[in-house]
């Protein structure tokens, strides 16, 4: 907790207003925001690469950035950090009954959605005098898409809208693809953007099905492709031969092989 107070102690001593740090004095919710974001996305990319002393010095930088908050939403009387504190507090005990509820809560174990179930009676608690009751109410329009997709899709399945399996998601992006390929045929950009979104959505809920989030997924896919075309580069560039004057036939196989080489290591 020592160090906990020291940086508050910094964070207070950068916005005072006297003699604190000028860009930090001119920050607000919304300037700081993006490193917010961007700090997030660091410590994912040093989880993924595993990256351990990486992760160590990214948490602090997402750490200071909840500090930054705090300090700000304390300055204009709404909060502090130790509330924000309390409140994550609060909330990990009733998410978790089967820890730190009765002795039957904790007798009858986890239970399968009972965290949803928890979370969708604290909105309709927070609701009382918010006219949005929908099982949706509450999904950030702030975060990526295609969580926010992955978010939408698994509050509709709490109260039952949902496939019973793979299948039906299955042919859902079957369909949504026919679809696709109608709207192409019609040059309608609007039509396109829209049957592309509905397939994206449908990949989404099948990603969800098999338990896999798409976010990663997505990221593995963009790594694979990253080292596969960038070895391509290097065994062209070798020969002597350049991706801009090469037939697409051969980059194909320029590529397989890539892929292969990078398969057997």
């Amino acid at each position: 907790m020592r160090n906990i107070e020291k940086l508050l102690e910094i964070m207070a001593a950068l916005r005072d207003p006297q003699t604190g740090c000028p860009w930090d004095l001119e920050q607000d919710f919304s300037t700081i925001a993006p490193y917010t974001i961007e700090e997030a996305y660091e410590v994912a990319e040093a989880i993924a690469e595993q990256d351990f002393p990486a992760l160590k010095g990214e948490l602090g930088d997402l750490l200071l950035q909840v500090v930054f908050h705090a300090r700000m939403a304390e300055e204009a009387g709404h909060f502090d950090f130790e509330d924000v504190a309390a409140g994550i507090n609060d909330k990990m005990l009733r998410r978790h009954p089967h820890v730190f509820g009765s002795d039957e809560q904790r007798a009858a174990g986890p239970q399968d959605g009972s965290w949803e179930r928890i979370k969708a009676e604290e909105r309709m608690a927070g609701n009382e005098n918010n006219a949005d009751t929908s099982a949706l109410a509450g999904v950030s329009k702030a975060i990526p898409a295609l969580k926010r997709a992955q978010k939408l899709g698994e509050r509709a399945a709490v109260v039952g809208f949902d496939w019973p399996d793979t299948k039906g998601v299955e042919e859902k992006i079957r369909e949504e693809l026919e679809e696709l390929n109608e709207a192409v045929g019609t040059r309608s950009r609007a039509s396109v953007e829209e049957e592309l979104g509905d397939l994206l959505y449908s990949v989404v809920n099948l990603s969800r099905h098999l338990d896999i989030d798409p976010e990663q997924a997505l990221t593995v896919a963009n790594r694979k492709f990253e080292a596969r075309f960038r070895l391509m580069e290097q065994a062209i560039a070798a020969q002597g031969e350049s991706l801009t004057a090469m037939e697409l036939a051969a980059m194909e196989q320029a590529w397989r092989r890539a892929k292969q080489q990078l398969d057997e290591s």
